[in-house]
């Protein structure tokens, strides 16, 4: 299971009128630990800022999976409870579950989300789908020595 973490990273950035100005993005890495997340995140700034940057906060999250859609540039969390039934009581139990989405739109992501819960035999409902302020997502790839993102 992979281990999300939320990389916030300072720099100056060139707008879209020609003035600079410093900026603290989002980005979400795969890592082991707070300091691979950290040297991670470095890693893959480094070719596309130019001049000093910082990372400003790095924190774990609870997303528990991604689906990617690679023609898509924004992330949408869902928020997903799992409906269980404790067997001795006869209750039903809801466990929460976060699933970040890479879609277009809203219903992007909503569509993204049910193709990818195709063939979950666990019943479900949606709670929430917000659009998260992420700029990118890095996973782990195991196959190379460089990170690359799945289909690139």
């Amino acid at each position: 299971m992979a281990l999300w973490f939320e990389c916030k990273v300072r720099y100056d950035k060139m707008m879209e009128n020609g003035t600079v100005k410093k900026v603290n993005e989002p980005y979400l890495v795969d890592a082991l630990s707070f300091t691979e997340a950290e040297a991670r995140i470095i890693e893959e700034m480094t070719p596309f800022i130019s001049g000093e940057f910082s990372i400003s906060a790095v924190k774990k999250t609870k997303i528990s999976e991604i689906f990617f859609d690679d023609s898509a540039d924004k992330y949408y969390m869902v928020k997903v409870n799992f409906i269980t039934l404790d067997e001795k009581s006869g209750v039903e139990k809801k466990s929460a579950s976060f699933i970040l989405t890479q879609a277009s739109d809203l219903e992007g992501a909503l569509s993204r989300f049910k193709e990818g819960m195709k063939g979950t035999m666990a019943d479900y409902d949606i709670a929430s789908i917000a659009e998260t302020p992420l700029m990118d997502v890095y996973p782990l790839d195991l196959s190379s020595d460089k990170t690359e993102k799945p289909g690139e």
